[in-house]
């Protein structure tokens, strides 16, 4: 299996992760598992990596790629959201440094045949697991015009959602929607092409929210940012990337409010809430890629890097 895929901001990554041998790390998201190649590097001898994804795909690409060398390397197909249950089976109560890279893989893109990709003639399925039920064109064929709507609006924060949404309702009378180039069709019919953006497809925000919806990204994000801090050691850090504004939204206001201290009205005589900050950012704005890095990989232009320690 081919599975092609260029990781971004490694170098970043493993600086902010703070990578030394013998220590044990959490890579939620492996991908192609560029970034655990890196940390397995850095943390032999004796060191430990934990790696989860819910696309099979991945974890069999993972399975032949990953180093058999000083560090050892722990493989699960699952959610990035259900981690404690991984540590659990390995009678691991806390790790060193955890990684999560939100974007999709040059793969699934390109070669899962899984219609992530509007450029491409494929069934609407966007599914990251390819056990789950609901599929992009369950989405598309069944919603009502309102709800869908709705989900281009909140999770593609798509300007054009009323009109897109009235299109689809339109052609699924006479046919249901199938393929990924179908819907892309549509989209970019319903967009005004004095409004089409330079370089970016029209339907770009239309895929993403449906994505997100068909995998439930937001709320296995907020899953994970409710309780990683119990499972990071003091001193621990925690890098997260992501791609879209949505995301990166949630994970800046996370952090922003493990950082802070008091929550009390400011018109209060003392502190009652007695809360005490559990991480350090490391990352107060954001880091962005390199100019050269995008030039490399165009993909990589999106990205941010937040990262964070974990307090004793």
């Amino acid at each position: 299996m081919s599975y092609r895929h260029v990781p971004v901001m490694v170098s970043e990554v493993i600086t902010h992760l703070n990578c030394r041998p013998g220590l044990t790390y959490l890579d939620g998201t492996l991908g192609g598992s560029g970034h655990a190649v890196a940390i397995l590097e850095k943390i032999e001898p004796g060191g430990c990596l934990i790696g989860i994804d819910q696309d099979i795909d991945a974890i069999n690409n993972a399975e032949i790629v990953l180093p058999r060398g000083k560090a050892k390397a722990h493989l699960h197909h699952g959610n990035y959201s259900h981690f404690p249950n991984c540590l659990a089976a390995l009678n691991i109560q806390a790790v060193d440094g955890m990684l999560l890279d939100l974007g999709l893989s040059l793969y699934q893109l390109e070669s899962s045949r899984r219609g992530f990709s509007f450029q491409k003639d494929e069934p609407l399925d966007m599914r990251m697991d390819v056990r789950s039920e609901t599929r992009a064109g369950d989405l598309v064929n069944n919603l009502d015009q309102k709800v869908l709507t709705d989900l281009f609006t909140t999770y593609g924060e798509e300007r054009w959602a009323k009109s897109i949404a009235r299109r689809i309702c339109a052609r699924r009378l006479h046919k249901p929607i199938a393929t990924s180039r179908q819907l892309a069709e549509i989209v970019a019919n319903a967009v005004p092409r004095s409004k089409w953006k330079p370089g970016r497809h029209p339907a770009t925000r239309v895929f993403m929210s449906l994505r997100i919806v068909v995998n439930n990204e937001l709320e296995r994000l907020r899953q994970f940012l409710d309780i990683f801090t119990d499972y990071l050691n003091p001193g621990g850090r925690i890098c997260i990337l992501t791609f879209h504004s949505l995301e990166d939204r949630m994970v800046k206001h996370a952090f922003k409010s493990l950082a802070s201290n008091c929550t009390c009205p400011p018109d209060f005589p003392k502190c009652v809430c007695q809360k005490q900050p559990r991480i350090r950012i490391l990352t107060k704005k954001g880091l962005k890629p390199s100019a050269e890095e995008i030039t490399a990989n165009p993909m990589a232009r999106s990205t941010t890097l937040r990262s964070a320690e974990r307090l004793g």
